[in-house]
């Protein structure tokens, strides 16, 4: 298939655009990679291919767009029946796969959001708490998905793992700028081994940014956002 079957409107930062890229190329489709910038002048093309949220990222296979990071993994992984899967093949661990996918988008993540809102240390402590028990629980996760294997989906990269991996880089970031430490080794061993063998994965290890970079652009952004808000 030539690359411009396959194009992905998305942004080198964005989890939701990484998580993409690893499902493309867990599966070795060639596509067409569009930076856009997401945070102002969104291109034509973004804008028309996704009208109603206006954001990335957005898979255009045969001229036709799938919006929702979500919904593109699952359509790569139906689609291109080639190579590994993406979901499992058994109904019950593909909805536990979907259960915590969805949780980690919409709990995981909405109250790691709230750690740079927090006012004050005690609002600060009260939002970490509340990330540590929801990493907990990802840790019992892993160990029930993985049933002793290296990855959320076994001896592959699977579902969880491509959302949450997705994740890596900017769990870094909050590190870096005095947030927890997520992964502990002592607390959730198992997820501090699962993300170390997920980093080097060779689908993975040239597709989630250094946390440095993704650092610097986060300073530029909130710089950005003070800028417009004074």
């Amino acid at each position: 298939m030539a690359p411009s079957d396959v194009q992905l409107l998305g942004s080198w930062a964005s989890p939701f655009s990484i998580r993409v890229q690893m499902g493309l190329k867990l599966k070795s489709i060639e596509h067409e990679f569009i930076e856009e910038n997401f945070l102002s002048n969104k291109s034509d093309l973004l804008l028309k291919a996704n009208p109603i949220h206006k954001k990335v990222p957005v898979l255009i296979h045969s001229q036709k767009p799938i919006c929702e990071s979500l919904l593109i993994v699952e359509y790569i992984d139906e689609v291109w029946t080639d190579g590994p899967s993406i979901l499992p093949s058994d109904p019950y661990e593909r909805a536990t796969a979907r259960f915590w996918t969805t949780y980690i988008d919409q709990t995981w993540f909405p109250i790691m959001k709230e750690l740079e809102k927090a006012a004050n240390d005690e609002a600060k402590a009260t939002v970490i708490g509340k990330v540590i028990e929801c990493v907990v629980l990802l840790e019992a996760a892993f160990e029930k998905c993985s049933k002793g294997k290296s990855f959320f989906g076994g001896d592959n990269v699977g579902y969880i793992d491509i959302v949450l991996g997705s994740y890596l880089g900017w769990i870094k970031v909050t590190e870096l700028v005095g947030g927890p430490n997520l992964l502990d080794g002592t607390r959730t061993p198992g997820l501090a081994g699962w993300a170390e063998r997920f980093l080097s994965h060779n689908v993975v290890k040239d597709v989630v940014p250094e946390p440095n970079k993704l650092l610097e652009f986060y300073m530029m952004v909130k710089a950005a956002r003070a800028s417009s808000s004074a």
